[in-house]
């Protein structure tokens, strides 16, 4: 693999600052969640978008498949939802004068799918994105069906203590490569809200790209250079989130898992593109750390007692495992 020079990060830069410039105009005053949101674009991955209703998570994702030109299916989730309902069915029809099922596509078959309000399905309908999530395929009555690429699932959920909610499978929540947290806005964005919006109206955007150059951009992450050093720095972050291998782990009942690890690095790569660095760095693991660790990592009961929370934990960690090393390459060979 050749690694990617500086002239081609340097062009992507200019497309990604593009689009974070126009979904700041979709939603104002999250600029951090919106960088955020395209790393984990940009790294392949899934996202997990927590918070109150109408704070403008749904709007988010819409204005991104906007400027990326991409096909976008919406599921409202709701508890008679069925598996069946987002995979597609089989359905008897006449083919050649006989009788045959034939596969009919559900709303996965598209390039990004808006799971909106994801907890509020059964968890048997939510493990029936499990398959799609990982492997980009779904197989009914025996029958594997490829998913178009690329493909995201971009979900957003309610917090667990609002009522017709339901937590999801841990296996699943490994499935996403961020869980990010939309909080509420300060009094100057309400304002801002309030004088350049009304209620009902979406914002509109024009596309930045199109299936092409989006595709390349997705194929450069991958040739940023990970020094042997940052790849060390995530192993021993991932380490240290297990019982018994830091102090900060003290209040973990089990820690992340090596998708944690590939997913840090995946997004500290994205990172380090978003920035127009040829190779990703230490604080680009840090910047991504709590995005791909707090839904990752199971709280021992005592610690839920005394109050402390994931961001918590990751904080402590961050501050316990420290660098080794000088992440800067002398030069970069083709590996």
């Amino acid at each position: 693999m050749e690694y990617a020079s500086e002239t081609e990060v340097s062009t992507a830069g200019k497309h990604v600052r593009s689009l974070s410039a126009a979904l700041n105009q979709v939603l104002f005053g999250q600029e951090e969640l919106i960088d955020l949101v395209l790393t984990g674009v940009l790294a392949r991955g899934h996202i997990l978008l927590e918070g109150l209703p109408g704070l403008g998570k749904t709007e988010l994702v819409k204005g991104l498949s906007k400027l990326l030109r991409l096909d976008t299916k919406r599921v409202q989730f709701t508890p008679d939802l069925l598996p069946g309902d987002i995979t597609g069915n089989p359905v008897l029809q006449e083919v050649d004068g006989r009788r045959a099922f034939i596969f009919q596509p559900g709303p996965l078959f598209t390039n990004i799918v808006l799971a909106d309000e994801i907890n509020r399905a059964s968890p048997k309908t939510q493990s029936a994105l499990l398959e799609a999530m990982q492997e980009r395929r779904v197989t009914v009555l025996g029958e594997t069906h490829e998913l178009p690429r690329p493909f995201f699932v971009l979900a957003t959920q309610n917090p667990i203590e609002l009522e017709g909610t339901y937590p999801l499978p841990e296996a699943q929540l490994d499935r996403f490569l961020f869980k990010l947290e939309v909080t509420r806005n300060r009094v100057e964005t309400l304002e801002r809200i309030v004088t350049q919006r009304e209620l009902g109206s979406e914002p509109k955007v024009d596309p930045i790209m199109d299936a092409t150059t989006l595709d390349e951009v997705l194929n450069l992450v991958r040739r940023i250079y990970l020094p042997d050093v940052v790849a060390n720095y995530i192993a021993r972050l991932v380490d240290g989130t297990h019982p018994g291998q830091s102090s900060a782990a003290r209040g973990i009942r089990f820690g992340a898992s090596p998708r944690a690890a590939l997913s840090l690095a995946s997004a500290a790569k994205a990172r380090a593109l978003m920035n127009e660095r040829t190779h990703a760095s230490f604080e680009d693991v840090r910047f991504v750390a709590p995005s791909v660790l707090r839904h990752r990592i199971v709280l021992e009961y005592n610690a839920r007692v005394e109050g402390l929370t994931h961001n918590d934990l990751i904080r402590s960690l961050l501050e316990e495992i420290p660098f080794q090393g000088n992440p800067t390459p002398k030069t970069l060979k083709p590996a």
